[in-house]
């Protein structure tokens, strides 16, 4: 890390986990390996936000948050970052879009839940989001009826790299998504605040 930034070198693939992490947990973990196995992903990052703009209220400190998924996340390969506090932005596109003029020649993909896809026509700048880089969608079995049916899956539907072919998203030119089934832990961070699990 040099100045609260990671060191990355052009050609390397770089996948970006964004999130509140708050708190950090075991799905997290699994989802992060497998998305670097099934995407042909040199290394992820973790891109533990200052705060989610969707939400009303404000998750745990930043440094908490940060302290307990580094704790979490032991592979080498994943680097645990507060990046958007250090570059002040708010949002997925303008996050990638400073990542991109920080480090020319690295491959960045975009990863979220099949969730997230289904609501991403929501996000500020969604569509410059899917034309910046790779997206690969991680989803549990059974969640794939309401994002494929989602308008960023539509509109998007012809840059769609098949499942099996799921390895090649890291090289891909954006526009180009993936859809994966992962098997899911059962971890919400929800869930875990709710039993009281999470505190300062």
């Amino acid at each position: 890390m040099r100045n609260g930034f990671p060191i990355a070198r052009p050609g390397e693939v770089i996948g970006l986990l964004g999130g509140s992490f708050d708190p950090a947990h075991g799905g997290h973990v699994h989802i992060s390996r497998e998305a670097l196995k099934r995407f042909g992903l040199t290394r992820l990052w973790w891109l533990v936000s200052p705060g989610n703009p969707i939400k009303k209220h404000g998750p745990a400190p930043l440094a908490q948050r940060m302290a307990r998924a580094r704790a979490i996340m032991q592979d080498p390969r994943v680097r645990v970052t507060d990046i958007e506090a250090h570059l002040g932005t708010r949002y997925t596109a303008q996050t990638l879009a400073a990542l991109q003029a920080l480090y020319p020649g690295v491959r960045f993909v975009w990863l979220m839940g099949a969730d997230n896809l289904a609501q991403l026509h929501h996000w500020q700048n969604w569509r410059q989001i899917m034309r910046s880089v790779p997206v690969g969608v991680l989803a549990r079995p059974g969640d794939r009826i309401s994002a494929r049916m989602s308008p960023a899956a539509k509109l998007f539907a012809s840059s769609r790299i098949a499942g099996r072919a799921s390895t090649l998203l890291g090289r891909a030119e954006a526009p180009a998504w993936c859809f994966v089934n992962v098997p899911m832990v059962s971890h919400s961070s929800s869930a875990i605040r709710a039993a009281g699990g999470w505190q300062a």
